[in-house]
């Protein structure tokens, strides 16, 4: 038994260093025997055992942090999740998931392993989200992390952080920051499958014309007429599904091809990443 004398004051210091609850906190205290560093440790071992016994949880509530560098040449976006929508609006969960983003941006890791694998304030990411996951009760965890490089990359968080996109340009000015973000709202909006027709995966324009001829046969239509109208049914396909096709939802007279170019000159996008939180 402790002989030490544990006072409110301590444990509302560790509480305030650690966040964890009163009781949590004042029992660390006395099983450490009053040694802040152990409490702590205490506290950290707590969380890892309520990460396990929630590993079979679903985390699909969360947030989508959004974020370029200084220069505006990368952006990252990562989805940060949890379990209920609750803490996903948690002034203290946006800033963790934050916390990680800066770090993504900034150490640039190349991949959602290596970006675990980064210190904030010499602790790994890795064993923040189990100390969040000992502190919030709920399964934290870092499911998606992507990354856009070129020569102007706009960032846009949309629904209250449900949502982030990334648009890179082939252009760098500042008038880009309006164009990129009327660019990442149409992306948002419209969800288009690649930058240009080039950019669509040879298996679904198979399925989409598969899917055309199917439908045309339906119709009675002449054998000799199916392919032409499949190809321009395709060509409808191109105008909705791929970016610089679509419809500017803006100002429908252009597709966003030309509102790049009348923008400036040979202006175009060259990629873009979407994150839907859950999805």
């Amino acid at each position: 038994m402790s002989t030490i004398q544990i006072t409110a004051a301590d444990v509302n210091k560790l509480r305030q260093q650690t966040g964890a609850g009163m009781m949590d906190c004042k029992k660390a205290l006395t099983e450490s025997n009053g040694d802040f560093e152990a409490a702590v440790d205490y506290l950290r071992k707590k969380g890892a055992k309520v990460a396990a016994s929630r590993s079979d949880r679903d985390s699909n509530e969360g947030v989508v942090i959004a974020k370029t560098t200084a220069d505006g040449k990368k952006g990252i976006v990562v989805e940060v999740n949890c379990e209920t929508d609750f803490v996903a609006k948690n002034a203290d969960f946006v800033a963790f998931a934050t916390s990680i983003a800066d770090v993504a941006v900034n150490i640039n890791p190349a991949t959602l392993e290596n970006l675990l694998a980064q210190t904030i304030n010499g602790a790994l990411i890795a064993d923040l989200i189990i100390d969040q996951t000992g502190k919030i009760g709920e399964k934290i965890g870092v499911s998606k992390f992507e990354v856009i490089e070129a020569e102007k990359v706009v960032a846009y968080i949309h629904g209250n952080y449900r949502l982030g996109v990334l648009v890179g340009f082939n252009q760098n000015s500042d008038a880009l920051n309006e164009t990129g973000k009327d660019v990442a709202m149409q992306i948002a909006a419209m969800s288009p499958v690649g930058v240009d027709k080039a950019d669509v995966d040879a298996r679904v324009i198979e399925r989409e014309l598969e899917i055309a001829k199917e439908q045309i046969r339906a119709e009675g239509k002449p054998e000799e007429m199916v392919e032409k109208i499949a190809a321009g049914k395709l060509n409808k396909f191109y105008k909705e599904q791929t970016l610089l096709n679509q419809e500017f939802v803006k100002d429908s007279s252009k597709d966003i091809r030309k509102f790049l170019d009348d923008t400036s000159k040979g202006l175009t996008v060259t990629a873009f990443k979407r994150v839907v939180l859950g999805a």
